[in-house]
């Protein structure tokens, strides 16, 4: 019998310590099935967050980077300034990249850098216990939102996506989700598309990916997709923002 599903090569033969229903393994198995698929495993430097996937290096198979929180696209920067044939991304959540690294982001963005940014959107810190972040909906309770997110107090939630794409360094910018197996599919093209702009120098790129967080949420991983699907995707809708080199005709 031919074996037709198995572990990608770019993930190491260990499991997942991520919570029943994080989104986090599911999208660590896409970004290692494109680089798989371009066969740029031996090329590929990952940089880890502070946040939940702060052990990246755990699982990816090929090397991975852990810095200060907020600073990956910063040590994006430098390491693919130094190292131009490597191909470099990070992965960050809310925290690290739309509340304490909002100048990083910005400014590799604006620089144009040649790197691709994978952003993790749950709309909570997931880490530290399920506080607000930058990306919280209004109304949703957290442990620092006891009874809701507020305008008048916290702002609104942060459009990370919509806002990068308004940058004119900024060369490919797209949102997609987890919650179907369609939208999973979306964002593998999404994470290919990506890599293949770095592979080609066409400069930076970021894919928000909306991900459940079934624990912080208080919902059950079947629920938590429910909530993405009713809840998330109206305030943070799905599609490319910005596309520079996308094919016509």
């Amino acid at each position: 019998m031919e074996k037709i599903f198995q572990r990608p090569t770019s993930l190491k033969q260990v499991p997942f310590r991520y919570c029943p229903g994080c989104g986090h393994s599911l999208i660590h198995r896409l970004i290692a099935e494109c680089i798989d698929n371009f066969g740029i495993r031996e090329k590929v430097v990952g940089i880890a967050p502070i946040g939940c996937a702060v052990f990246a290096y755990d699982y990816f198979n090929f090397d991975v980077l852990e810095v200060a929180h907020g600073r990956p696209p910063a040590a994006a920067t430098g390491l693919k300034r130094a190292m131009p044939d490597r191909i470099v991304f990070s992965y960050q959540g809310d925290g690290d990249l739309a509340a304490i690294g909002t100048a990083e982001i910005i400014h590799a963005a604006n620089r144009g850098e040649n790197i691709s940014v994978f952003f993790i959107n749950n709309a909570t810190y997931g880490m530290t216990g399920g506080q607000m972040a930058p990306t919280t909906l209004l109304g949703q309770k957290t442990t620092t939102t006891p009874s809701g997110r507020k305008i008048k107090t916290s702002g609104y939630p942060l459009h990370v996506s919509e806002l990068l794409a308004t940058i004119e360094g900024a060369s490919y910018i797209a949102r997609t989700s987890l919650d179907s197996y369609k939208n999973l599919i979306n964002t593998k093209k999404a994470i290919e598309k990506s890599f293949k702009y770095q592979v080609e120098g066409k400069g930076f790129s970021l894919v928000e990916i909306l991900s459940p967080c079934p624990v912080d949420w208080r919902l059950s991983p079947k629920d938590s997709i429910t909530w993405i699907q009713k809840e998330m995707i109206p305030v943070y809708p799905l599609g490319t923002f910005k596309d520079t080199f996308k094919e016509t005709g």
